[in-house]
């Protein structure tokens, strides 16, 4: 391959395009993401082979995939790329009026007032930006911030610290049982095991049941289950039916008020309580501005929809329940 003139620069956009094909392993994936023309993504990763002189990827190949010397130069670039557009940040972190584009991910915990009225709140806030919501899993939505598919989103804080990632916790959710409002026992005997009640779970692969799976062991808990959901409306209807018992937060259960009237919500175990955190998630190059401005916002709206009425209606919550400084 022949090595065009040193003097012509090396485009930002092209090694932009060439970590993102690395990626996902095609161009027309590639192509979407940033909003070009297949033939437009090629001709950026030509021009940038033929500027080093080396093949970076075995077109032959699909996916695609990078060669020896590809990988070594993507290795070496993702620094550069990611100090750059951790500079970009800072540069645009007083231009919130002036934002074009931002991509927002949530999980489906506040989907029915709480992101509605966070919507309304940017759309009047940036009045030039498009924007792009985008609801799944906590697990989910980290993968698609690691892969800049999106810029910023509220989701359930993993175990493990978020290197590659921004993050600032926003509240403190403590776990609760969820009891039928018509059982006799109580939750204590329930958890002994002096019940046949069945443990209702959320899916084994979202985030909030890994949780709670670990602190049951930690604390020496096992009970029967026989279903398992990935929804939340779907378990509380369950244990209003009587048909089990489960483990939820108060900000869960607020969403489930048609249920309330048949089902009872109770502090998990005395000095055996547990929590999840509720945070804030950016990418390096999403701009202060920006984050600020939606921290800000569900903070208010945290307090508004589920702090205020649980410490009037369910004061045993007190500072379990709250938000984080």
């Amino acid at each position: 391959m022949s090595r065009l003139n040193a003097s012509k620069d090396l485009s930002l956009k092209s090694l932009e395009l060439f970590q993102t094909c690395a990626r996902d392993g095609s161009l027309q994936a590639a192509a979407q993401e940033a909003g070009l023309t297949v033939s437009t993504v090629s001709h950026h990763l030509r021009s940038l082979e033929e500027h080093l002189g080396v093949e970076l990827f075995n077109h032959a190949r699909r996916p695609m995939a990078l060669t020896p010397k590809g990988q070594t130069f993507l290795r070496n670039i993702e620094g550069a790329l990611l100090a750059i557009r951790k500079a970009k940040a800072e540069a645009s972190a007083g231009s919130v009026a002036d934002a074009s584009f931002l991509r927002l991910g949530t999980i489906e915990d506040f989907d029915s007032d709480i992101i509605p009225e966070l919507a309304v709140f940017l759309s009047a806030s940036m009045p030039t930006c498009d924007f792009m919501y985008h609801t799944g899993s906590s697990h989910d939505i980290l993968e698609m911030l690691r892969n800049r598919k999106l810029d910023i989103a509220i989701i359930t804080a993993p175990d493990e610290r978020l290197s590659d990632l921004r993050d600032r916790p926003l509240l403190r959710d403590p776990f609760v049982a969820v009891l039928p409002r018509v059982t006799q026992q109580s939750l204590s005997e329930i958890v002994e095991g002096q019940s046949k009640l069945p443990l209702l779970r959320f899916s084994s692969n979202l985030m909030i049941a890994r949780q709670i799976e670990s602190q049951l062991r930690r604390i020496g808990v096992t009970a029967p289950h026989r279903f398992e959901c990935s929804n939340n409306q779907t378990l509380m209807a369950m244990v209003a039916a009587g048909a089990g018992w489960t483990i939820t937060t108060p900000m869960l259960f607020s969403r489930a008020k048609r249920f309330h009237a048949r089902v009872r919500m109770h502090c998990f175990l005395p000095g055996k309580n547990f929590a999840r955190t509720l945070a804030l998630v950016s990418t390096p190059d999403c701009s202060r501005a920006v984050v600020e401005l939606v921290d800000s916002k569900m903070r208010r709206l945290f307090q508004e929809h589920a702090l205020a009425p649980f410490h009037r209606s369910d004061p045993w919550l007190g500072d379990s329940f709250k938000l984080i400084d």
